[in-house]
């Protein structure tokens, strides 16, 4: 099995719902195919560097994961004919320096997931004065 990365970028005029189900449609062509997904950075909504079927702006997310060749036809194919995506990107990493960045990647991918929404408010330590009288 060989380690790729999915780039692309979907409509800006799609809601938060659409958005995520879209996402869950990509991520369940790469399962039902037979690749393990390692992890999905949700970049969010950005600004293209150049308009895209009249589109300025677009949401993008980037798949991190492990498959044989066969599974990136069919993929790209989906992504294709898809009309709420408007760019993919598929890259391949093979070599040495290529697999370390991968690994890099995909650590900090899934560090950006699991970092809590929320920060809570840190707790003051309360310290209590003595008053000479």
């Amino acid at each position: 099995m060989n380690n790729y990365e999915t780039l692309y970028v979907l409509k800006p005029t799609l809601t938060d719902e659409e958005t995520a189900s879209n996402i869950a449609k990509i991520e369940d062509i790469l399962v039902k195919n037979g690749a393990e997904i390692l992890a999905t950075n949700k970049m969010g909504m950005r600004k293209l560097a150049y308009p895209v079927e009249k589109n300025e702006r677009g949401f993008y997310t980037i798949v991190y994961f492990k498959a044989v060749g066969s599974v990136i036809a069919e993929l790209e194919r989906n992504l294709k004919f898809n009309e709420e995506v408007i760019k993919y990107l598929t890259v391949k990493y093979t070599k040495k320096k290529e697999l370390a960045q991968f690994e890099k990647l995909v650590t900090a991918a899934n560090f950006v997931k699991e970092e809590p929404k929320e920060k809570e408010a840190p707790v003051a330590e309360t310290t209590e004065v003595a008053t000479q009288a």
